[in-house]
């Protein structure tokens, strides 16, 4: 399994046109943002998560991001490629083609329009894991998917699908990381994807942080994962006040929607969100024009 730790970091997928048409994905762009990701210092990339607007591509366009940003990082840190979809049948294409083209893993959200039971979340997992030899990552994202994926089944997966190696929790509920880290001995690597729950959950054992906060400010997010593994807390805490406004503008505005306008505040323009989201309005540009400065 490869090592994957530290800070994780989204990219935005910028679109061809500033106006963000259905028209594909600008990968000349795209290779630029992922290579200043990776020499930031970032510990992996993980394209196409809801950051990448992956629920808005079509299949060509996410095999170009996949592409792109694999042959970007060239094996400098791991990749991990968020491959959901409301169906099993594409979530299994898009995790053969990630693996195809060297992805190191899979992150993996049941996205569903009818409530999933446990049976069928099982299922759907184990026939991406059969599928597929690289390891996967669940991701548990009730807000964003439909569905919530509580410790107890999340460590049962663990233990019976093969290649359901970590897990990334993302509901802003410290308990369940412990839980997680209880129910599984301490086997089973969690990642925290709540911006705001940050410090507390790399504080509790998390592996690591999965954030778009790096497009925008990459090196305190480095610096706060240092000083909490150093047993610097009160450095890390002090990282976390500065932080902690953007962290919660951006997931408050949307982060496509917000990571894409500070990128061109900050003159490393990606283009607009793809519709039916649309660009951060005047006023939020200006609280994140203040953001930024700090």
């Amino acid at each position: 399994m490869p090592d994957i730790h530290g800070i994780i970091a989204y990219p935005v997928t910028p679109f061809s046109d500033a106006a963000g048409a259905p028209n594909g994905v600008a990968t000349e762009r795209l290779a630029a943002l992922v290579g200043r990701l990776v020499s930031s210092g970032v510990h992996a990339i993980a394209p196409l998560g809801s950051t990448g607007e992956l629920a808005y591509l079509d299949e060509p366009e996410f095999d170009a991001v996949v592409d792109t940003t694999i042959a970007t990082v060239d094996g400098r840190v791991p990749v991990i490629v968020g491959v959901s979809d409301v169906t099993t049948a594409k979530t299994v294409r898009r995790a053969q083609y990630a693996q195809r083209a060297g992805a190191d893993a899979v992150m993996i959200l049941p996205v569903s329009y009818w409530k999933l039971s446990e049976r069928e979340i099982v299922a759907h997992y184990r026939s991406v894991s059969d599928a597929i030899s690289i390891p996967i990552m669940a991701y548990n994202n009730p807000a964003t998917s439909g569905v919530d994926m509580p410790p107890e089944l999340l460590v049962r997966m663990f233990d019976t699908i093969e290649n359901v190696t970590m897990v990334k929790e993302s509901t802003g509920d410290l308990t369940r990381m412990h839980r997680i880290d209880e129910l599984s001995g301490g086997r089973l690597p969690f990642y925290n994807g709540s911006n705001p729950l940050v410090l507390d959950a790399l504080k509790a054992g998390a592996s690591g942080w999965c954030t778009a906060a790096p497009n925008l400010r990459p090196q305190p997010c480095i610096d706060l994962y240092d000083a909490v593994r150093a047993g610097d807390l009160d450095r890390a805490q002090a990282l976390y006040d500065d932080l902690k406004p953007l962290l919660q503008f951006i997931v408050a505005g949307g982060l496509a929607t917000t990571v894409k306008a500070g990128l061109e505040l900050l003159d490393f323009p990606v283009g607009d969100p793809r519709a039916p989201l649309l660009p951060l309005d005047e006023e939020g540009r200006a609280r994140l024009k203040d953001l930024l400065a700090r």
